[in-house]
């Protein structure tokens, strides 16, 4: 095991991670932008490195600076929490030329699940289903067309490289998609560096889960069962649950040994997502992609297993044994995380960058039950340069109800004044009829006007 360890990211991700490395005696480094030079987050690390300003391009997403920072902090390991540079196989591979162990799995496996459409051939071949779909990566609006017409409308666009809904446009016709195509093209190469695109069934409605998995560089490998994720606005996830209300025991044994497989199958080590899109009409399990980093979601698996996934992850990348069975896995109760974020739903979900004047969140409402992630304190400016996320609540309780009923007293219990959040929304959600029956889907927010 590593001694010292370098975290390529900021915010509540940084401090998640420096929490787990000081459990097993690593010492945790991180680095900054100059917008982050002074933020109290970084009390939670043992030093740190400026390596640029305060946009992303120039700090965080500076794989160059990122590795020469590990150097200079005699760090011996990168963990690039989730964002900016984790998913990147050439920042990967940049930290294996130079010494540095990469917290996540080898960049050649990163690069074939990291591209969705390679993704969906190495899985088909591993016995997961894809969403049906064009053949290929489509050269032009001619071929996406022509694939429309076998696929059948309506279609979405998706980037190869994507993710968070960024260059995803759904058709319901050709006009549509002549239309669409240069567009989610331009949009998918801004965000990614690439502009290809690939289209597919578009489903309507259905279920968004995932399945989170732990494997070794033996051949071992482990599900933490599912988390519904099919609380979202325009692909990103607001709530998330597990297990889902959606499966049932057989479903959710079969799901879990399927996508345990399919990473054994594909050579995956460490911590990763395997998600599906669940058709509400046939019941089929699709699959959609596989998420090669930890989640921001990972803390639900966690709290229905006991298992601490970033602790996996680096004892993964030092080449120990997972040190785990399946049978030696058990969910218990049930979870859900809310994320709060500096957004007004009011507005459109405008962002609502400012001075946090008040900032508490309960965790005393039911102790042991409730847990509180985040980076921020009263007195804290949210930054306009970053992810609005604040702080994610978890709630765990032994029904689905309970922890419902946790959540919610949590979140009421919450003051946070100086910008505007989403606790209205989260505290809407959970007071519907369509989330308390779990007979929700994708297609819109529960109890929220759309």
């Amino acid at each position: 095991m590593f001694n010292r360890l370098l975290i390529a990211n900021r915010g509540e991700v940084a401090v998640r991670v420096a929490r787990a490395a000081r459990e097993i005696g690593i010492a945790p480094y991180g680095v900054v932008s100059s917008a982050d030079a002074d933020a109290s987050w970084l009390s939670a690390l043992d030093g740190h490195v400026c390596i640029g300003g305060s946009a992303p391009k120039e700090s965080y997403l500076r794989a160059d600076a990122v590795v020469q920072a590990a150097r200079q902090t005699g760090c011996a390991a990168v963990h690039p929490g989730w964002g900016f540079l984790a998913e990147n196989p050439r920042f990967a591979a940049l930290c294996e030329q130079h010494g540095l162990t990469f917290i996540g799995p080898r960049p050649g496996v990163m690069e074939r699940m990291g591209r969705k459409w390679p993704a969906k051939v190495a899985m088909r071949a591993a016995g997961l289903a894809p969403i049906p779909g064009s053949e290929g990566l489509l050269d032009d609006v001619e071929a996406a067309l022509a694939a429309a017409e076998d696929v059948g409308y309506p279609i979405i666009l998706k980037a190869d490289a994507g993710g968070g809904g960024r260059g995803m446009r759904m058709c319901t016709d050709a006009r549509e998609l002549r239309e669409a195509f240069g567009a989610a093209r331009a949009e998918s190469l801004a965000a990614f560096g690439s502009g290809a695109l690939y289209l597919e069934r578009y489903l309507e409605g259905g279920r968004h889960i995932e399945v989170q998995i732990l494997a070794d560089a033996f051949g071992a490998a482990v599900h933490l069962g599912e988390r519904d994720c099919s609380v979202q606005r325009n692909h990103q996830k607001l709530i998330e649950e597990s297990p889902s209300p959606a499966l049932d025991a057989d479903e959710r044994a079969a799901l879990g040994e399927l996508a345990a497989s399919a990473a054994v199958q594909v050579g995956y080590a460490g911590a990763g997502t395997i998600e599906f899109l669940r058709d509400d009409t046939s019941g089929t399990l699709y699959f959609m992609e596989m998420n090669t980093r930890l989640q921001v979601e990972h803390p639900v698996s966690e709290a229905v297993t006991g298992i601490d996934i970033v602790l996996a992850q680096l004892r993964s990348a030092a080449n120990q044994a997972l040190g785990l069975t399946q049978d030696d896995v058990a969910v218990r109760g049930h979870a859900i995380e809310c994320r709060i974020n500096a957004e007004d739903p009011a507005q459109g979900f405008r962002p609502t960058p400012g001075r946090l004047a008040t900032f508490e969140f309960a965790a005393d409402v039911d102790p042991g039950a409730v847990r509180i992630d985040t980076h921020l304190q009263a007195g804290d400016e949210v930054s306009p340069y970053y992810d609005s996320l604040l702080a994610k609540v978890i709630a765990w309780g032994e029904t689905r109800e309970a922890a419902i009923a946790t959540m919610r007293g949590a979140l009421a219990a919450s003051r946070v004044e100086g910008v505007a959040t989403t606790l209205p929304l989260h505290l809407a959600v959970l007071d519907s009829p369509e989330f308390k029956s779990g007979e929700y889907d994708t297609r819109s927010i529960p109890g929220w006007p759309t």
